[in-house]
């Protein structure tokens, strides 16, 4: 960890030449998860061409060890800096409903930089924010991510607690953050919808827990101007009384708006994820 928090100390300018170097090594030498990086943006814009795909390929790659720099930088970085680099637009769509005594439900994919996004609202809005997380298998990463990410306060929840903390804490007004395009497990129940040209499974916690408490649910589109620099802007996408909503109704507005944003910035994706790993069983009808 010392050592971490020394590299930390640099200025991102500086840190961004070893984001250069690996960015090299780890592309043009190594061919870091290449196979699934191209299946993937080949079944997701089948309609560009070779030389399309691989120059978002490349672009990604740079925002994929760009990321490590800044997750490195987040370990030291004051609250100044971080709000010169990260802009969030349109946070009084959580903060007027939390006002009101009110649970917000927050839902975003993996684009880059989301870890940034993470720590700038702990830095914000601390004391209302419960980050949903999935725990790592290696203990030393584990407990570097919850030292970055609790750095300025706020909750971090692991999703396998979640359904008991929030039990807990239900009558408490914060914000609830989901990132709702993980994959589940074979275990959770799933929802199978074409995602990106492929038949994919989602996790419909947020859906279930919205629609059984009446909660508000936005989602946090991402953009990236220009290096070290990020864009989230919070939009509605549903809100109660969810009495005449259909099944899966929430769950398939977050696909439909991650998607326009994947389109929009498709080098932003994590497009390194083996996310469509599993494919849906046929079902099976007797005659």
């Amino acid at each position: 960890m010392f050592a971490i928090k020394l590299i930390s100390l640099l200025p991102l300018s500086v840190l961004y030449i070893f984001s250069d170097m690996l960015y090299l090594i780890g592309y043009h030498l190594l061919g870091y998860r290449k196979k699934v990086i191209r299946q993937n943006l080949l079944h997701a814009f089948p309609e560009k061409s070779a030389k399309e795909r691989r120059k978002i390929e490349k672009e990604f790659f740079r925002n994929l060890t760009d990321s490590f720099a800044e997750t490195i930088k987040m370990y030291t970085i004051s609250k100044e800096e971080l709000a010169k680099r990260v802009q969030i637009v349109n946070y009084e769509l959580a903060l007027s409903q939390i006002e009101k005594n009110q649970v917000v439900v927050g839902v975003t994919g993996h684009f880059f930089n989301w870890e940034l996004h993470l720590q700038h609202m702990m830095a914000n809005i601390s004391t209302k924010v419960d980050v949903v997380y999935l725990k790592v298998n290696s203990p030393f990463f584990e407990n570097l991510m919850k030292t970055i990410r609790s750095r300025f306060g706020g909750g971090l929840v692991e999703r396998a607690t979640f359904q008991r903390d929030y039990l807990r804490k239900r009558d408490q007004p914060r914000l609830i953050v989901l990132a709702a395009d993980q994959r589940p497990s074979k275990s959770e129940m799933r929802y199978w919808t074409p995602f990106l040209h492929r038949e994919t499974a989602f996790f419909e916690g947020a859906e279930k827990l919205a629609k059984r408490f009446g909660h508000t649910v936005i989602y946090s589109h991402a953009a990236k101007p220009k290096r070290g620099h990020y864009v989230f802007t919070y939009q509605p996408l549903s809100s109660p009384p969810y009495d005449n909503d259909a099944e899966h109704s929430i769950t398939d507005e977050f696909v439909r708006r991650m998607e326009a944003n994947i389109r929009e910035n498709p080098a932003l994706y994590l497009w390194s994820h083996n996310r469509w790993k599993e494919k849906k069983t046929p079902v099976s009808v007797s005659e």
